[in-house]
């Protein structure tokens, strides 16, 4: 499975972009043609996922995984927290923001693993983009606790965190989309399945080419981490990923839904957390946050991460 997930055309691409980076070419994606392809994944893999939901209809599988990811999602930053203080010497604020990434999740993460499980015939359910949409805040409260402990802050900056945790774009789109391909459901989306369904790994192949490249260019940039920030980076997605597998094992999901349980638990966000982080902990380092869950995490999930929670799921779900 490691073999065939790095030779699936979207990790090449994404290889390929961090070898024109590595060599210096000024090979780029213009960030507006970036940025609209990321709306455009999100979108498809909510309608994709709400239609799946449309055809199965709710289920007890359904609840025990969106259950599991909301806790993943809240608990998840704890323990990172306590390694990036202990470990990895952060202060406080930088130690949180950090944390919150890593009990956040990666769009583009889930969309890869997603592809790679189906290649591998174990494609997970469909409920799972809602689990997805599900993980993505909790993390960020988690972390800004962690941060903001013992402190007080004026109403006025409160709410508008709130409103910046719970309404940012990203969870917005995938909620809104799953919910879109939930009223339609298969049948009804199949006038917009040539747009959001065939030309979907195309997209998703120009879009980690354009990961390939910054996710290079920032690693050359080590200014901001050290070999503990690394090192902790490439624990922290095996360490939660791998109990992501197990818990979803517990609890009686198909080995496709445990592998993707496990592919969020260890994915860390590098669009909807840093863009809150930017907001409610100014002081906090973007090249250390976006360093780590980008430039470390997303390639090593991305080339051996994803066939390892495959590989477990596939052992411990017969």
């Amino acid at each position: 499975m490691a073999i065939d997930a790095l030779l699936q055309p979207v990790v090449l691409f994404f290889l390929l972009g961090a070898l024109a980076a590595a060599v210096r070419s000024d090979l780029v994606i213009p960030e507006a043609v970036a940025k609209a392809i990321s709306l455009y994944l999100m979108m498809s893999i909510g309608l994709r996922g709400g239609a799946e939901v449309a055809e199965s209809g709710f289920t007890h599988d359904m609840a025990l995984a969106g259950g599991a990811g909301l806790a993943l999602s809240f608990l998840l930053p704890l323990p990172a927290f306590w390694l990036l203080r202990t470990l990895g010497k952060l202060d406080r604020t930088n130690a949180a923001a950090v944390a919150a990434h890593y009990g956040s999740v990666s769009v583009v993460t889930f969309a890869t693993g997603s592809e790679i499980l189906r290649q591998a015939g174990m494609a997970p359910a469909g409920f799972m983009v809602g689990v997805l949409a599900v993980m993505e805040t909790p993390a960020i409260i988690t972390g800004l606790l962690l941060a903001r402990a013992g402190k007080s802050d004026s109403l006025a900056s409160r709410g508008g965190l709130l409103h910046e945790t719970f309404l940012n774009g990203s969870v917005i789109l995938l909620l809104g989309s799953f919910l879109i391909g939930m009223i339609d459901g298969k049948e009804g989306l199949k006038a917009v399945a040539p747009v959001f369904d065939v030309p979907f790994r195309g997209m998703l192949c120009i879009f980690l080419l354009d990961m390939g490249l910054i996710a290079a260019r920032r690693l050359m940039d080590r200014r901001a981490l050290t070999a503990r920030t690394v090192a902790l980076a490439l624990l922290l997605p095996v360490v939660n990923g791998s109990f992501g597998v197990l818990l979803g094992s517990w609890l009686g999901l198909d080995a496709g839904s445990a592998a993707a349980l496990g592919i969020l638990a260890g994915s860390a966000s590098y669009i909807a957390v840093p863009a809150v982080m930017r907001l409610a902990l100014p002081a906090a380092d973007p090249g250390l946050y976006l360093g780590m869950s980008l430039a470390v995490t997303f390639p090593f999930n991305l080339t051996l991460g994803i066939a390892w929670y495959g590989w477990l799921a596939a052992r411990l779900i017969p």
